[in-house]
């Protein structure tokens, strides 16, 4: 058991070997940077030129003169978006031919962004050192004795409207103003091909799997800048899901893609279904890539046979990491892991740790972990899960040292794609466990069951949807003769605004309660409620908001409300600044009264990566315990909740 004594500073940098890495190459880049024309990191290019891709044989400079002046701002906008010749002004092309062809491609480009606006009379003239791009000749020379001028200019013309609107074959049933295709109405081009592509996608959603867009033809009328649309689309036959075939795959039992991919025989075909089984084969992590293809045409039998094709990945995997605490010192990680153990998918995960090095000298007050967990898919039914569990720990907080040996196994049902129903059992052994009631041993037995609902459109950075989450843990602690019970709740909830969600209101609302136990001391140091940290209050230490006796030992509590909100601001498309507030309240009463309701409020930055952004918070406490924590920063990858 370990008293504040002196006021702290926290400093938990979670860090597994992916954020190792992006420390470390943020800490050497500059070193780095006179040596090296780029630095990369799993293919990402984080600053530097890179010579590989940038040199072009005979390269050609040119400048680039966009004559802008009659366009409103919005068409301007997403002409200069559009223009590759502007993007890569700064870059030479390849050759004298190089400029034309670049300046061609420009130009249908741009005349396509028009049509996507609606100006189907608009003329995009490019000219190049002063010769019009039609006029050059097939292999043009040009002087290089300064960049090769290229001048743009556009006549947007009218903007048109719809005009007639024909619906042929299967297509005659629907109303085209439900696909935005309304006289008079938005006549761009996007709006007509969206139309066609939704009326075939919405037959397939019908179970027309060989639904098809036979006709599409635009006709623009100059003289009264209206534009005809002629759609015509089949359905083809109600079709329910045939034969399912599996290939590419090598040590993954066939059988059983097909059974987690829960496309049956028989079944009403659905391209939501074909989605689904996608994404729920894509998880399971044994395959680098999944994709499920239709046959073109219907089996003898009337129904569409299906193929998923799979490409196996890795199967055993490694890796290390560190953190560093200015409380707890150094820690180090290390785990292994093999994605298909029996070739069902199931996995198996070894994992060891060891934390406090340097805040410590003696080996014992260092604190330890080691587990195995071992996941089952498709266990009795092909939506339930089965995790085994056994850990080994160690812990030396400063509420309390504990040494556990924990064994679980639970199984989790998917009802639905967002709402997952879990139940197992656990048993739990505390030896020497000492706190501020004095030295125990505990045996606990304990059934812990779980509801959650999860909408997030996103797992690591979401931007609309929530989590909820309900569990209890109905507990028997044997040694003491004990019953008890913990019963806990949260919810997330996300909301972006703006056209590109730049940015996203985020807030976190937790309860928690502990009944049963004539005494908290009756209950196990590692099952009361604490917090602090960085998944509960930032800018407290881990643990710390806690009841405390006279002698300023925390005790832990029997009940928990903490909450937390977040303004997710993105100031570039990688990078994003996060003001925040965490509130948390732990008290020895069964229900929260807020007596002593503790604040913690911080800035944090974000950078996005393609697995997640990666996160560093700094905060401190608005009321501060005596001797207590003074500020805290965190980091790590994902969102903070």
């Amino acid at each position: 058991m370990h008293k504040r004594t002196e006021p702290r500073k926290s400093i938990a940098y979670r860090q597994a070997g992916t954020v190792a890495a992006v420390a470390a190459a943020l800490a050497l880049g500059p070193v780095c940077a006179s040596n090296a024309f780029a630095f990369k990191l799993f293919g990402i290019k984080l600053w530097g030129k890179d010579e590989a891709t940038d040199q072009v044989s005979d390269p050609v400079q040119y400048t680039v003169d966009f004559k802008t002046d009659n366009l409103d701002k919005d068409l301007k906008e997403a002409l200069n978006d559009t223009s590759m010749l502007v993007a890569d002004k700064d870059k030479a092309v390849s050759g004298d031919l190089g400029v034309v062809v670049k300046a061609r491609d420009d130009r249908d480009r741009l005349i396509a962004s028009l049509y996507e606006k609606a100006r189907y009379g608009g003329v995009v003239t490019i000219t190049v050192n002063g010769t019009p791009l039609d006029a050059l000749p097939p292999t043009p020379t040009f002087g290089r004795s300064k960049p090769v001028a290229v001048t743009i200019s556009v006549n947007p013309g009218p903007v048109f409207k719809l005009g007639k609107i024909n619906l042929l074959g299967d297509a005659g049933r629907l109303d085209p103003s439900r696909y935005g295709l309304v006289r008079g109405g938005d006549a761009g081009s996007l709006t007509i091909l969206k139309a066609g592509d939704k009326m075939v996608a919405d037959f397939k959603n019908e179970g027309h799997p060989l639904a098809t867009l036979d006709k599409r033809d635009v006709v623009a009328d100059h003289s009264t800048n209206t534009v005809d649309v002629s759609l015509k689309v089949e359905s083809g036959p109600v079709a329910p899901f045939g034969n399912v075939g599996v290939t590419g795959q090598k040590s993954v039992d066939p059988d059983f893609i097909k059974r987690y991919a829960r496309i049956n025989e028989g079944k009403p075909y659905s391209p939501d279904d074909l989605k689904k089984a996608s994404d729920r084969l894509r998880k399971l992590g044994v395959f680098s890539s999944v994709t499920i293809r239709e046959a073109d045409k219907l089996a003898p039998d009337g129904s569409i046979p299906t193929t998923i094709e799979v490409s196996e990945g890795k199967q055993r995997y490694f890796g290390v990491g560190a953190q560093y605490s200015t409380i707890d010192g150094f820690g180090l990680q290390g785990y292994w892991g093999h994605r298909n153990l029996t070739g069902r998918a199931d996995s198996l995960r070894i994992e060891g740790a060891v934390s406090r090095l340097g805040e410590t000298t003696d080996v014992g007050q260092l604190d330890y972990t080691a587990g195995i967990t071992y996941v089952r898919p498709a266990t009795f039914y092909p939506s339930a899960t089965f995790t085994a569990a056994l850990k080994m720990q160690s812990l030396h907080p400063d509420a309390y040292d504990a040494n556990t040996v924990t064994g679980s196994g639970s199984l989790a049902y998917e009802i639905n794609d967002q709402d997952t129903v879990s139940a197992g059992g656990e048993v739990s052994y505390e030896s020497d466990t000492t706190d501020a009631f004095g030295k125990r041993n505990y045996l606990t037995v304990a059934i812990p069951l779980e509801y959650i609902r999860d909408t997030r459109d996103n797992k690591l950075d979401p931007t609309e949807g929530f989590r909820a989450a309900i569990s209890a843990k109905p507990s028997y602690e044997a040694m003491g003769g004990t019953v008890f019970s913990s019963f806990e709740g949260s919810v997330t909830g996300y909301q972006g605004v703006g056209a590109n969600n730049n940015v996203v209101f985020a807030g976190k609302l937790a309860l928690g309660s502990l009944i049963g136990a004539n005494s908290i001391e009756d209950i196990p140091a590692t099952r009361r409620f604490y917090a602090g940290g960085g998944g509960s209050v930032r800018g407290y230490g881990y643990q710390e908001i806690s009841p405390y006796n006279s002698k300023g030992d925390a005790l832990g509590g029997r009940s928990y409300a903490t909450a937390s909100f977040e303004a997710r601001v993105k100031i570039t498309d990688t990078i994003g600044v996060v003001p925040f507030v965490d509130m948390g309240s732990v008290t020895d009463t069964i229900a929260p009264d807020f007596s002593d309701l503790r604040i913690g409020a911080g800035v944090g930055l974000r950078y996005a990566t393609p697995f997640g952004p990666i996160r560093l918070d700094v905060a401190v406490p608005l009321k501060k315990y005596d001797d207590g924590t003074a500020y805290g920063i965190y980091a790590g990858i994902g969102q903070a909740f």
